[in-house]
């Protein structure tokens, strides 16, 4: 899932980053064009679908 249709940041990149140590406000940061109501949507999507975000992780590592 993307973030949002103009955005075209899937989430799966978004929780890669925030394993990786990023915080919210780097990822905004990185990501101008991100809100914090876009990484909040994010973040509640990665949680109710982790098997997706899981998969995607795989097959674009």
């Amino acid at each position: 899932m993307l973030v949002s249709a103009r955005k075209r940041i899937p989430v799966w990149s978004l929780v890669c980053d925030r394993r990786l140590g990023a915080s919210d406000g780097i990822i905004l940061e990185s990501f101008p064009d991100l809100t914090a109501a876009d990484l909040v949507n994010a973040w509640a999507y990665a949680e109710a679908y982790p098997d997706e975000i899981e998969q995607a992780i795989r097959e674009n590592d």
